[in-house]
């Protein structure tokens, strides 16, 4: 899951380099908190939410598979 997110959000900024990913795992939950460039926040976000919102669909499609939650946080 953390290289999937990694993967996408590279993609999307202009500094993929900056783009730092962690997993935090519980036993049925894991947390996957995501950073980047201040700069290249507004484009992990996009409009209205919609491209955060897109990951998370892609997430939780991919951990349903699994068998276990994941949420993803976008830290400033």
């Amino acid at each position: 899951m953390k290289e999937l997110i990694k993967y996408i959000a590279q993609a999307l900024v202009d500094n993929p380099e900056q783009v730092d990913v962690s997993e935090i795992e519980g036993e049925q939950t894991s947390v996957i908190e995501l950073k980047v460039a201040k700069e290249d926040l507004g484009k992990v976000i996009g409009k209205q939410g919609r491209t955060a919102r897109a990951m998370r669909t892609i997430l939780s499609a991919a951990s349903t598979k699994i068998r276990k939650r994941s949420v993803l946080e976008i830290i400033e």
